[in-house]
C-alpha cells in the first residue's frame, strides 16, 4: 500500500457522514479492561433501543490484550493469555474478527454508536471513512499517516491506518486499528490510536503472537511519538475533534451524562 490519502470521492461515499449533532463524551478514568469494551456495546444496545442519540466516547484505556474470536481456537491461547498478564495485560476476547491487538494508557479508544435506518449496507463504507478521517487526524497533529494495510502488521485490516517515519527510509508502523458491531439500526465503530509508549505494547505483541504460532513484523508495532517527538494523547484528541468537525456538530458533556443513560455493568 502507498501512503497517498484516499480520495475524497471514496470518503464521501458514505452518505450519512455529515449527520448533524453527536455527543462528544471524554470517559476521565478507566473502568476496568473488560468493562471499557463491553461498555461500548452496552452504547449500542441504548442505540437500537432509541435511547442513546449519536454519541462518541473517547477513553485512555487500562493495559489489554484484546484477542479476536479465531485466537482462542489455537493451541497457544492459554499460554498467550498467561504471558500477557505476567506483563500487566489483561487478556480479553473482543466480538469483533482479526487478530490480537494491545492497548494501553498511550493509545486513545474512540467508540462511535450511531443508529442508522440501514446500519449493515454501508459497513464496508464506515471503514473507508473513518480510516480516512483519523488518518487526517494524524496528520494535523504532524504524523505522516495514510490508510492501508502494511506487509506485516499484527491484527491485519485493508482500512488499518499506518505513519511513516521521515528518517528511517520511509518505514512504517501500524497506528489506528478499527472493528466495527453492527445490529439492526445501529452500529458501534470503535478505533485505537496508539500515541505514545509503544515498547510494551511491541513486547506483549511478540509474546502473545509467539504463544499463538503466527507469524508478523514486530518492526510494524509502534507509536505515533515514534515518528514525530512531542505529540501525546491531548494532542492527537483535539485533532480527532477537529477531523469531527468537518462532518459533525460535536457537543461535549460530562460522562456521568452517558452514564446515566447507559450505566456500567456493575452499577
Amino acid at each position: 500500500m502507498g501512503t497517498e490519502p484516499v480520495p475524497s470521492s471514496a470518503v464521501a461515499s458514505w452518505p450519512a457522514a455529515a449527520a448533524g449533532t453527536l455527543g462528544w463524551v471524554r470517559q476521565r478514568e478507566s473502568l476496568g479492561a473488560a468493562e471499557d469494551l463491553d461498555y461500548g456495546l452496552r452504547m449500542l444496545q441504548a442505540a437500537k433501543q432509541g435511547r442513546l442519540e449519536p454519541t462518541v466516547r473517547l477513553y485512555r484505556p487500562a493495559p489489554t490484550v484484546a484477542f479476536g474470536q479465531r485466537d482462542t481456537h489455537l493451541p497457544g491461547f492459554a499460554e498467550a493469555a498467561a504471558r500477557c498478564r505476567a506483563l500487566g495485560f489483561e487478556p480479553l476476547v473482543r466480538k469483533a474478527g482479526g487478530r490480537a491487538a494491545a492497548y494501553h494508557e498511550g493509545c486513545l479508544v474512540v467508540d462511535h454508536v450511531q443508529t442508522e435506518a440501514d446500519a449493515i449496507a454501508a459497513s464496508r463504507h464506515r471503514f473507508a471513512f473513518f480510516g480516512e478521517l483519523l488518518a487526517s487526524a494524524l496528520r494535523e497533529a504532524g504524523v505522516i499517516a495514510a490508510m492501508g494495510e502494511i506487509p506485516g502488521e499484527y491484527c491485519p485490516g485493508e482500512f488499518s491506518v499506518h505513519g511513516v517515519s521521515a528518517f528511517d527510509g520511509g518505514h512504517r508502523v501500524k497506528l489506528v486499528g478499527t472493528a466495527q458491531r453492527v445490529v439492526s439500526g445501529a452500529w458501534l465503530f470503535s478505533s485505537v490510536i496508539v500515541v505514545e509508549d509503544s515498547a510494551p505494547l511491541r513486547e506483549v505483541l511478540v509474546q502473545s503472537y509467539d504463544a499463538l504460532g503466527l507469524e508478523w513484523d514486530p518492526r510494524t508495532a509502534g507509536a505515533a511519538d515514534d515518528l514525530i517527538s512531542g505529540v501525546d494523547v491531548a494532542a492527537v484528541e483535539q485533532a480527532v475533534l477537529k477531523a469531527y468537525m468537518d462532518y459533525w456538530q460535536p457537543e461535549e458533556s460530562e460522562f456521568r451524562s452517558l452514564v446515566e443513560i447507559v450505566p456500567p455493568s456493575d452499577s
